[in-house]
């Protein structure tokens, strides 16, 4: 039987090429510092010095052709493992059918769009996600939307929509985006719907803080998902790896306009090396057709299409945030005001997921520490998972959905 082709534009995990060497690179690596290993001389990070030794001692009596041998079929299978994964993923027949909700404002690229229930009358959320990705990973499938449960619960979510960056947007700084865009989508809302809470997802949190201190008469609160806060918290790991990379980013926006989907998604990637290999491993071995796989290749789809970021922007969030710190220093301004969390004194929700890897958990709990009026909540989830996972809706949305409940009787008490 022939096979289907691919769905057009599904190529794989992005950047494939990179994702390809890296796992050729580990895996022939692995075989390649063996001997190194066996000897002593192979020069180890520090942390790992003790726990390399124990092993080195481990591999002592045991013969070197046989584990050689063992080493080569087991980067074999991990390889055909990637490989069949990659190929199962690409030939996947899901596609997003979800009806798109109508666009209620819109400026350039930026849109707003109303996922208010025809007839709804309780209070507004406008929810901001991330310059970086797509913001319908709030909308990802009809089981796995955090604005559909909002919207379900009786209150009217605006979601704001950022697009692509235009030939204007691609000049936009971070002022732009908040003083300009949001200010002016939050009047609108205002004006519509009434006094909405603010919602912030990830780099969009720090969006929903900022224009919550420009305009905190307009809100009444504000909950923010797996927001960042501190760049060098736990370390500055993270930091070191921007710094490192400054040239490479600052010469793709130069040449670009902005920074580029693909180097976003190796930055990305670069946070937990061996992440993409074992995912797509575990999804070549799911096996057969079921909601799980369709779950994943809706998430994976959503990972790939991705959106450039503005050369300012970049510039600001990856030198300014990562690398100097401003936020956690209480140097980053937004049209000439701090932006320090001790500034917004309405109610806060904060939800930290304790598996996350992209906003360490100690990088989002200095922001809740720092907010005078907030309620803190640890979940055990991921990025990624607070907000499209299988336990999403018991360990966020359900917490989120009675805070902002309380939020409205307060407002009416």
């Amino acid at each position: 039987m022939r096979k289907a082709n691919p769905p057009p534009g599904r190529q794989g995990p992005r950047p494939l090429p990179l994702h390809l060497a890296a796992q050729i690179a580990t895996l022939l690596g692995s075989r390649a510092a063996l001997p190194s290993l066996r000897n002593g001389s192979l020069a180890w990070n520090p942390v790992l010095r003790d726990r390399a030794e124990a092993l080195r001692r481990q591999l002592e009596p045991v013969d070197a052709e046989a584990f050689d041998r063992a080493l080569a079929a087991e980067s074999a299978r991990r390889m055909d493992g990637f490989l069949a994964g990659i190929e199962a993923y690409r030939r996947h027949p899901y596609r997003r059918r979800l009806r798109e909700p109508p666009c209620a404002w819109s400026e350039g690229t930026t849109r707003l769009l109303d996922y208010s229930l025809p007839g709804a009358k309780g209070p507004p959320v406008l929810v901001v996600p991330s310059l970086i990705n797509r913001a319908y990973v709030l909308d990802l499938t009809a089981r796995r939307s955090l604005l559909r449960a909002l919207a379900k619960a009786g209150h009217r979510p605006y979601l704001v929509d950022w697009g692509p960056p235009g030939a204007e947007e691609l000049k936009f700084g971070l002022d732009d985006y908040i003083a300009g865009r949001l200010v002016r989508a939050l009047a609108w809302v205002r004006k519509q719907a009434g006094k909405p809470a603010l919602l912030g997802y990830c780099m969009g949190g720090n969006l929903a803080l900022a224009l919550g201190i420009l305009k905190p008469d307009l809100v009444r609160g504000l909950a923010l998902l797996a927001t960042p806060w501190d760049f060098h918290a736990p370390d500055d790991g993270q930091a070191r790896m921007v710094a490192a990379l400054g040239g490479p980013i600052e010469g793709a926006i130069m040449m670009f306009g902005g920074l580029p989907v693909d180097l976003l998604q190796a930055l990305f990637a670069a946070v937990d090396p061996g992440g993409i290999e074992r995912k797509f491993r575990a999804f070549a071995e799911m096996g057969g057709e079921s909601e799980r796989r369709r779950e994943f290749v809706a998430l994976e789809d959503w990972l790939n299409d991705g959106v450039p970021l503005a050369g300012p922007v970049a510039r600001e969030t990856l030198f300014g945030w990562y690398i100097e710190n401003r936020t956690a220093r209480g140097a980053w301004r937004v049209a000439g005001k701090p932006i320090r969390p001790k500034g917004f004194a309405k109610p806060a929700l904060v939800i930290v997921p304790g598996r996350d890897r992209i906003v360490p958990p100690a990088s989002a709990m200095a922001l809740a520490k720092s907010l005078p009026n907030a309620k803190i909540l640890t979940v055990d989830t991921g990025h990624i998972g607070m907000v499209t996972g299988s336990r999403a809706r018991t360990e966020v949305y359900r917490p989120l959905l009675a805070w902002l409940a309380w939020l409205a009787s307060a407002r009416r008490g």
